[in-house]
C-alpha cells in the first residue's frame, strides 16, 4: 500500500508540546521527562523499554517477520547549568550543561535541584555587573562568558555556609525555565524547543498511525535519547536490525541557511560530515510527491543523535530531519506550521518502505549486488581492471 496523508491531531501536539516544556530535563537529570513520554506512549499502547543510562525504546511492528526495521531518533534532554562553586557573596558559579553561550542566560530565571527532593529553590542568572545605578557604563563593558554571570538565589543568604544551609552544593542541576507561549499567529515561543518540539512532533506522527490503524511498512522503531545535548546522543539503545536511522531536531532558521520555522528541514549535511545520500533523497522525493513543504539545508556548527550513533558503530543509513528554530540555544522560536508539516512527512515516511528493502536487509553483500548504480550513475559494467570510469592503462 503506497503512503498516504494522515490526520494530524494538532491539539495533541500542542498540548504535549507544553507539556514537555514545562518539565525540567537538563542532560544528566531526565527521569521525570522520560516518565512523561512513557505515559504518553502506554496511553497509545505502544510497548517501550528502557535502557540502564534511560534512555527510551519504542516500537510499531510492522507486517514483515524478519528483514530490516527503521529508526526515528528524538532527545528530551536540553542545554542547563550545573553549580560549579559556591561563592562568598551568597550567589553560585555555573557551569554549562551542553554548547550554549552565556549571553543567553543572562536575566534567565532558573530552578536549582538540590538532593532534597521536597525542595526546589528558585533564582536567576545575573551579569557579574548587573546595576547600572552602580557601574554605569560598566554594565556594558562587561563580558560575554560564564565566568561573568552568577545565579541569584531567591533566598536571605549572604555566604558559603548560608548557601549549604539551604542544601546547595556543586554539582547540582541549574535548570533554565522555559516561559513558552503559542501567539495567535502560531509562533512558539519558548527556550529548550531543541527538542522538545521534535519529540512533541514524533508522539504525534506515531499517534496519527495508531488512530488511523495503519501499520508501517517495515518494523518503526522509536528511540528517545537522553544524552544528546552532551555529545552521546544515540550512542546506545539501537536495534541491531535498525538499516535507517532518521533524527528529528532544531533545524538552523539563520542568516546563510535555508531553514525556515513554517517549513520542515532535509539537513544534507552538518558539522559532523554528509547524511547518507540514498536516504536524504529519498525523503526528498517522499515530501515532492505528497506535497509537505520541504526545504533542504546543511548545518555548519551542529551534530545531533545519528552523529553518535555512526562513531558508536550503527551499520545504518543516517539522515535528519528538522523544525525551523529562529536563535537555537538562545531565545528560541519556530511555528505550529512547521512543526505541522514535519509531522506529516514522517507519517509518510513510516508507510513507505526502505530505499533498498533487499539490500539492506543484511548488513553486508556482494559488489555485483549493490544497488547504488540506480540512483549514482556510473559505468554499468562496474570495476574490473581498475576504477569505475578509467580505462586500464
Amino acid at each position: 500500500m503506497s503512503p498516504k496523508p494522515l490526520e494530524i491531531d494538532l491539539d495533541y501536539l500542542r498540548r504535549v508540546l507544553l507539556e514537555l516544556l514545562e518539565i525540567p530535563s537538563p542532560s544528566g537529570r531526565t527521569d521525570h521527562v522520560q516518565q512523561y513520554v512513557g505515559e504518553r506512549l502506554s496511553a497509545l499502547g505502544i510497548a517501550f523499554t528502557l535502557t540502564r543510562r534511560g534512555a527510551l525504546s519504542a516500537c510499531l511492528p510492522g507486517p514483515r517477520a524478519t528483514g530490516a526495521d527503521r529508526a526515528i531518533v528524538v532527545h528530551t534532554d536540553t542545554i542547563g547549568g550545573m553549580v560549579k562553586r559556591l561563592k562568598e557573596n551568597g550567589r553560585l558559579e555555573l557551569k554549562p550543561i551542553g554548547t550554549h553561550s552565556a549571553r543567553f542566560a543572562e536575566g534567565a530565571h532558573v530552578r536549582i535541584f538540590t538532593d532534597d527532593l521536597e525542595r526546589v529553590i528558585t533564582g536567576q542568572v545575573l551579569p557579574l555587573k548587573a546595576s547600572g545605578h552602580r557601574y554605569n557604563e560598566g554594565v556594558d563593558l562587561q563580558g560575554i562568558g560564564w565566568e561573568q554571570v552568577e545565579v541569584r538565589v531567591d533566598e536571605p543568604v549572604d555566604g558559603v555556609a548560608g548557601l549549604r544551609a539551604l542544601g546547595i552544593d556543586a554539582g547540582d542541576f541549574v535548570a533554565f525555565l522555559p516561559n513558552p507561549q503559542i501567539t495567535p499567529g502560531g509562533y512558539v515561543k519558548s527556550r529548550h524547543l531543541d527538542d522538545k518540539a521534535g519529540v512533541a512532533a514524533v508522539l504525534t506522527a506515531f499517534k496519527a498511525l495508531v488512530d488511523a490503524g495503519v501499520r508501517p511498512a517495515v518494523t518503526a522503531h522509536l528511540l528517545i535519547t537522553v544524552t544528546e545535548e552532551i555529545g552521546h546522543g544515540a550512542s546506545h539503545g539501537l536495534d541491531p536490525d535498525v538499516a535507517e536511522i532518521v533524527s528529528v531536531d532544531a533545524a538552523v532558521v539563520a542568516p546563510g541557511q535555508q531553514s525556515r520555522e513554517d517549513t520542515a528541514t532535509l539537513a544534507m549535511g552538518d558539522g559532523v560530515g554528509p547524511f547518507d545520500y540514498h536516504l536524504t533523497r529519498n525523503l526528498a522525493s517522499i515530501a515532492a510527491e505528497h506535497g509537505v513543504r520541504l526545504v533542504r539545508d546543511v548545518f555548519d556548527y551542529y551534530r545531533s543523535d545519528v552523529a553518535a550513533a555512526v562513531e558508536a558503530g550503527a551499520h545504518a543509513r543516517v539522515a535528519l530531519l528538522g523544525f525551523g528554530v529562529d536563535a537555537t540555544h538562545g531565545h528560541e522560536r519556530t511555528h505550529l506550521d512547521g512543526l505541522a508539516q514535519l509531522t506529516q512527512l514522517l507519517c509518510l515516511y513510516l508507510q513507505s518502505e526502505l530505499v533498498f528493502p533487499e539490500w539492506d536487509a543484511e548488513p553486508e553483500g556482494d559488489l555485483a549486488d549493490f544497488p547504488s548504480l540506480a540512483v549514482q550513475p556510473a559505468s554499468e559494467e562496474g570495476p574490473r581492471e581498475g576504477p569505475i570510469g578509467i580505462a586500464p592503462s
